[in-house]
């Protein structure tokens, strides 16, 4: 098969479940050290370094939910790359559009809250996509 996975992905069990949480996390990490590494360490203005932040991030959560997640023993390819870019594209902007609709809508509602209830609509998303879009083989 000269499918871009030759096998298919891992989908199901604790260790998938336990990736997706490990990719998150060292995606939000990768996120976070670089914009405090460039903000405090190099007074970068926060704005700019945010952008390196994310970009960074993104490609440490597709390398890791490649390898953790769905288990895929075949080369990345910037075909599977730019997938899974408007997936967390996607998911960004969901995640944005149910936060400001969630304090336009109920204007005392706690910011945390409504950064919880987004994030949890964007994760869903997010899965979703990755497994029926960024990492789906041909076949599936």
């Amino acid at each position: 098969m000269t499918d871009d996975h030759a096998a298919q992905p891992s989908t199901g069990g604790m260790r998938h479940w336990l990736g997706f949480l490990a990719s998150g996390t060292l995606a939000f990490v990768v996120d976070a050290g670089v914009l405090k590494l460039l903000t405090a360490g190099a007074s970068w203005p926060v704005l700019h370094a945010r952008v390196v932040s994310i970009a960074l991030a993104m490609i440490a959560g597709w390398l890791a939910h490649r390898t953790f997640t769905f288990a895929i023993k075949t080369r990345p390819t910037l075909a599977e790359f730019a997938k899974y870019l408007g997936v967390a594209w996607s998911a960004s902007a969901l995640n944005y559009g149910i936060f400001a609709a969630i304090l336009l809508l109920f204007p005392g509602t706690n910011t945390l809250i409504a950064l919880v209830i987004a994030g949890l609509f964007a994760m869903v998303a997010s899965y979703l996509g990755l497994r029926f879009a960024a990492f789906r083989t041909s076949g599936r």
